[in-house]
């Protein structure tokens, strides 16, 4: 496959998926936001989130206060922050309009679509009741998008680059989500308990569609450490760094080229050491400093799809 064509369907594929993690980032932050909790609680969890995603300093430029609307505003709507919703949609109907010959009618025509009312979408403006709306409207478009693309796609290159970017992207999020939250439900490191804490962790299992899972798995109250162990271990989970970590060294070994061995064998250790993994050495390492470091190797990988396959920046 050209490298251009690849280059193409990774980022529609991560945009796509980036989009979708944003919503959910955005949408439990705005969840926990309407708990019982002092204002500089809240102004907290939208300042971590902003930081944890590296854009604290560009919207620093734009605005002088963190409030939800703003970071909102700026998270979903801006057309100037690259790594806004609208951004993100954009991209990945663009990455998917320059390689329509190598698409199905049905993703060019899902992606399309989105896109399209996403448009309509940031020219509205909001308010609380209609920005949970627009949050599940984007993972819904995302899921179909998937959908599409795992139900009428052949089975060649191209759909492995695809799932490749999605898993590395959703690694990269599940890691980031649950790092930031963790550390601000458990700043010292207590135990959770009472009606509070019990609806700010169900908040973070539902950010990731977990909530469900967690009562069928473990079927008792939710706890930190419990969460932990399903958001990294769990290879059944399907957001869980385990799981999206098989899916990437699987993928990787599809489209393995002359210059990939290394790629590959990076993403094959740090899949054995989830895979293999117990919840007590992660914290013995430190959730915070388990989940930087899985968060470089996770970078890491990127760079090294980005040399091994795709088109290079002086292309």
């Amino acid at each position: 496959m050209l490298s251009r064509t690849a280059d193409h369907l990774y980022w529609m594929a991560r945009y796509t998926e980036r989009a979708e993690n944003l919503a959910r980032m955005l949408d439990v932050n705005s969840r926990m936001s309407l708990l019982p909790q002092g204002s500089e609680v809240v102004e907290q969890g939208w300042i971590a989130t902003l930081t944890i995603i590296g854009l604290m300093d560009a919207f620093r430029q734009r605005y002088d206060s963190v409030t939800p609307s703003n970071v909102i505003a700026f998270m979903a709507f801006d057309r100037d922050n690259p790594l806004s919703i609208y951004s993100c949609l954009r991209a990945a109907r663009e990455n998917a309009r320059a390689v329509r010959g190598t698409l199905t009618s049905e993703i060019w025509e899902t992606l399309n679509a989105t896109w399209l009312e996403m448009r309509v979408a940031s020219l509205r403006s909001s308010n609380d009741a209609e920005v949970g709306n627009f949050f599940e409207w984007v993972k819904y478009r995302s899921h179909v998008a998937r959908g599409v693309i795992q139900g009428t796609m052949l089975r060649d290159e191209a759909w492995h680059f695809a799932w490749l970017g999605t898993y590395l992207e959703r690694a990269d999020s599940t890691a980031r989500i649950l790092d930031v939250k963790y550390h601000l439900l458990l700043p010292h490191g207590e135990q959770a308990g009472g009606a509070t804490d019990y609806y700010q962790w169900s908040a973070l299992l539902h950010s990731v569609s977990s909530f469900e899972i967690y009562r069928r798995v473990y079927r008792d109250l939710i706890t930190p450490r419990r969460v932990a162990e399903l958001l990294v271990l769990r290879d059944d989970m399907p957001r869980s760094l385990r799981r999206c970590m098989s899916q990437v060294h699987m993928h990787l070994q599809s489209v393995r080229n002359s210059q990939s061995a290394e790629t590959e064998r990076r993403a094959g250790e740090l899949q054995a050491s989830l895979h293999f993994g117990r919840i007590d050495s992660v914290f013995e390492i430190g959730l915070h400093e388990y989940l930087v470091r899985f968060l470089g190797q996770v970078s890491d990988l990127g760079d090294r799809v980005s040399r091994d396959f795709l088109v290079s920046a002086t292309d």
